[in-house]
């Protein structure tokens, strides 16, 4: 039995949901969103709450249960607050800075990193921090790793783009040995 699985999911005020046999339609005030079910799970929508059960009891089933309930209500989440990702730059000259849908990254590179805004995703950059938000908790976390992969974090200065709030383990670097 899936411990995630058998929770409610509770809907909000101002979200609305429509489940057609494996579709699931949330619309909210941020926007919409759609989500196939595997035909393995169901979902039933009774009294303002979501309930998923298995159909068959096989092994599938029960790895699929719960991702399933947990993707409905990241759904959810997603069409009434938002999601929202930090990432910080770090490293002297290392920059960014947002002209239209599009991000502008300068990591010492000898040419800047564009990286084009999906839909529904909005780029915002203040001083060294990269502010990405959206509706669909998985994209939003996608072009945060996108971004990072850009200019990951050296061990040696700490250079580069992290997550806020990441610790960067730093290694010692060589040791200069004097001669007698």
């Amino acid at each position: 039995m899936s411990r995630v699985g058998k929770k409610p999911i509770e809907i909000p005020q101002g979200v609305e949901v429509k489940i057609d046999g494996n579709k699931v339609k949330v619309k909210g005030p941020k926007g919409e969103l759609f989500y196939e079910i595997c035909p393995e799970v169901k979902a039933e929508l009774k009294d303002e709450k979501i309930f998923v059960s298995p159909q068959i009891e096989i092994k599938k089933t029960k790895a699929l249960w719960g991702t399933t309930r947990a993707i409905l209500a990241n759904l959810i989440k997603g069409v009434n607050d938002g999601y929202e990702k930090k990432l910080e730059i770090k490293g002297l000259g290392y920059k960014g800075s947002v002209e239209g849908k599009e991000l502008t990254l300068q990591v010492g590179f000898t040419h800047p990193v564009k990286i084009e805004a999906p839909e529904g995703i909005q780029f915002l950059v203040e001083k060294n921090v990269i502010i990405i938000s959206g509706i669909n908790k998985e994209l939003v976390g996608q072009i945060a790793a996108r971004i990072r992969k850009v200019r990951k974090p050296e061990p040696y200065k700490g250079k580069g783009i992290r997550y806020m709030g990441e610790v960067v383990r730093k290694k010692a670097g060589k040791k200069v040995v004097t001669a007698e």
